[in-house]
């Protein structure tokens, strides 16, 4: 069964064949995310949202019921109200933090539930039943893939890193990998945090180090942004170009519109989280099955491309 078949829904079948239920038994699904706190986070949250109004649209005996939390102790606390409270069936969720969730997730599934996990894994695998994210690795690959076909031997870059976790070090790595042997100059490498304020502070500070930059890894769109405002305010745009990555819409929109500072973007979706609602209810409304993992792709965006991945109704 394809990932594309999911996405657009599935017939619901009245026989009890594998994980399908009847049309008439009511299904509970909770979806426990983190709260709209940068801007990716916001365009997850719209795209829950969307996914919510189209699936139970589609599928009158299913009720999503999605929670936003601020903190790991906040998401456990609710994930506690939805076994308790809404007896959730399922749960899709996209742990605040791994370790912290990762025990009150095992209770979610001791009581019965279908467990998806969304983007940053649990400490135990095994708790999950569907596991959904971006791909880190190839984020991490086609961004140095692009910086080669830019740069050459003895030019030199910087590295704006997220916040110390695995999904980071997976980029980084990769990236990493992709740019040996080139003889292009990774001149330093810090934690941005995924924040657009902390990536101005250390693009700044990269700057008034270092007079020679050619090239800018930031990573992560909200990250870019502070980015772009720190060459800009310092008038080096002339001296170098910036990868970001996810696909925020106001970098998609520069990437359209050929924006040289920027002239790419590498995918890391936020509407990973409509994909694990989809092949959650599929688990209800398909004969097929649906567990096992889902690595979605992180193409570059560019100008040729960019216009299928701009969603202006979208928050990010």
């Amino acid at each position: 069964m394809s990932l594309k078949a999911i996405a657009l829904g599935l017939l619901a079948t009245s026989a009890l064949v594998g994980g399908a239920v009847a049309q008439d038994e009511q299904i509970t699904i909770g979806v426990s995310i983190p709260a709209a706190t940068h801007g990716f986070m916001g365009g997850l949250n719209w795209h829950a949202a969307e996914a919510e109004k189209r699936l139970e649209a589609a599928y009158p005996n299913i009720d999503l019921v999605i929670v936003t939390a601020d903190g790991p102790e906040d998401q456990a606390s609710d994930l506690e109200d939805l076994v308790s409270v809404q007896q959730i069936d399922a749960l899709v969720v996209l742990p605040f933090e791994s370790e912290p969730l990762t025990e009150p997730v095992r209770a979610v599934k001791d009581s019965g539930a279908f467990i998806t996990v969304v983007d940053r894994g649990l400490t135990d695998p095994s708790i999950q039943d569907v596991y959904v994210s971006g791909n880190n690795t190839e984020m991490g690959v086609n961004s140095a893939e692009y910086m080669k076909t830019r740069l050459k031997e003895g030019d030199n870059i910087v590295i704006l890193r997220g916040i110390p976790t695995v999904l980071d070090t997976e980029r980084f790595d990769a990236f990493m990998g992709a740019m040996e042997g080139t003889g292009i100059n990774v001149l330093d490498d810090e934690f941005a945090n995924w924040n657009r304020d902390d990536g101005f502070e250390v693009m700044q500070d990269f700057l008034s180090r270092f007079p020679d930059i050619d090239g800018v890894w930031a990573q992560d769109d909200d990250i870019t942004l502070g980015v772009v405002e720190a060459i800009k305010q310092a008038g080096r745009e002339s001296e170098m170009f910036v990868v970001g990555g996810a696909g925020m819409k106001e970098i998609i929109k520069g990437v359209m519109d050929g924006d040289a500072l920027v002239p790419v973007d590498v995918l890391y979706p936020p509407a990973q989280i409509a994909t694990a609602m989809d092949v959650t209810v599929a688990h209800f409304t398909s004969n097929g099955p649906v567990t096992g993992s889902y690595i979605l792709g992180s193409p570059l965006i560019t100008q040729e491309n960019a216009e299928a991945y701009y969603f202006p109704d979208s928050p990010f």
